[in-house]
């Protein structure tokens, strides 16, 4: 694979480059997309988009590590991460607005804050950590979600 297309790919078509905050826009044009394009997933589609999860983090790992020798370790050019961790944040919630803006924000929080095991989880090597700890931040920001949607069903 060539390096252009490595970078085009890991860089999320280059939103990655952006130079401020470029973690913070590809999650919020993942959130816009799952608002605009991603119907109500039924319970089997749910099931296929943890598979697709697995499937495209396998796939990057070694290509984020190939990339992270040209573009630095867990570099801010390299977002993916920040697609998958978020799809993890919407994995069977209700399809809304409110979800896609509270999913963004608190998966936004966590990536950030990287609170136990985020931070520790960050660490792994040869790009596994780049990976890990945004599919974390989405695991803890759907648990949440699950929470809040059963207290506060109308907020949703």
């Amino acid at each position: 694979m060539s390096k252009f297309i490595r970078n085009l790919l890991v860089s999320v078509f280059f939103i990655g480059y952006f130079p401020v905050a470029s973690g913070t826009l590809t999650s919020a044009v993942t959130a816009v997309l799952y608002y605009l394009f991603l119907p109500e997933l039924t319970t089997i589609e749910n099931l296929l988009l943890i598979i697709i999860i697995v499937l495209v983090s396998l796939i990057f790992v070694p290509i984020i590590q190939k990339a992270e020798k040209d573009l630095g370790h867990d570099s801010h050019k390299i977002v993916i991460d920040e697609v998958l961790g978020y799809c993890v944040a919407i994995l069977f919630l209700p399809h809304s607005l409110m979800i896609a803006i509270y999913a963004f924000v608190i998966f936004r929080v966590f990536d950030i804050a990287k609170p136990t095991p985020i931070h520790q989880i960050q660490e792994l090597p040869h790009g596994w950590g780049v990976i890990a700890d945004d599919i974390m931040a989405g695991i803890y920001t759907n648990i949440i979600l699950q929470i809040l949607v059963i207290m506060f069903p109308r907020f949703f």
